[in-house]
């Protein structure tokens, strides 16, 4: 197999990418302890109530807690050009949109900022991943 000649944008987007996962990571990991601290802190409008994601607080606490961690840690991965961060950033952020779009009636600006990062981050990784192993 032929061996491309790797580009400073396409390690740049890979980059990005790093930042945005540890970013989103940080976000969710905030919003899942507001939520496990204090159970009002999600609060529905109109949308929100005949909504078929219907879930506590807490429950969406602990999901994006979770979340958070794990997309935290693919971040830090990702400087390194693991595989495994690659791989797992994609999953995640794709995990992530959906976890965040079921989440829009509590919070929506938020929900599409989390949303965008996502499409941003699997759009960098698929494109320009392996750009950082190359360097």
């Amino acid at each position: 197999m032929e061996q491309r000649e790797t580009s400073g944008w396409a390690v740049g987007w890979t980059y990005f990418a790093a930042f945005m996962l540890i970013m989103l990571g940080i976000w969710h990991a905030i919003a899942g302890f507001a939520a496990i601290l204090k159970d009002n802190v999600l609060v529905t409008g109109e949308l929100g109530d005949g909504y078929f994601l219907k879930l506590d607080s807490t429950q969406w606490g602990w999901i994006h807690l979770i979340l958070g961690i794990v997309i935290l840690l693919a971040g830090f991965g990702l400087f390194t050009g693991a595989v495994w961060a690659r791989t797992i950033g994609v999953i995640f952020a794709a995990i992530s949109a959906i976890g965040v779009f079921a989440w829009l009636p509590y919070y929506p600006v938020w929900g599409v900022l989390f949303i965008v990062a996502d499409v941003g981050v699997i759009w960098a990784l698929t494109v320009h991943g392996r750009d950082v192993v190359a360097e």
